[in-house]
């Protein structure tokens, strides 16, 4: 069953998310789902929030999420991010196009 994640991190910064995904593929960053470093995701969209960056992924599975959440978490501490638990939730209706 899908899932859609939720992650609201107050004080991290655009500068934080690149650096991020720049380690996790090695170069450019993440910019189409065959650059994610592991299958499932549906869909990404982040930005800028009031109190820091925000992330919002559509997942396959929570498996599929918490496999790239393996990868994901050492590489946020390694940035500097602060510590933030997503919010998971259910997919009822997923569109993709």
């Amino acid at each position: 069953m899908p899932i859609i994640i939720v992650f609201d991190i107050p004080g991290a910064t655009q500068a934080q998310y690149e650096q991020v995904t720049a380690k996790m593929t090695g170069g450019p960053g993440l910019s189409k789902r065959s650059d994610w470093p592991v299958p499932g995701l549906i869909s990404h969209a982040t930005g800028p929030s009031p109190t820091g960056w925000f992330v919002t992924d559509v997942w396959e599975s929570r498996e599929a999420f918490e496999k790239f959440g393996e990868k994901l978490a050492p590489l946020m501490r390694e940035a500097g991010m602060p510590e933030a638990e997503p919010k998971i939730y259910e997919a009822f209706n997923v569109v993709t196009s």
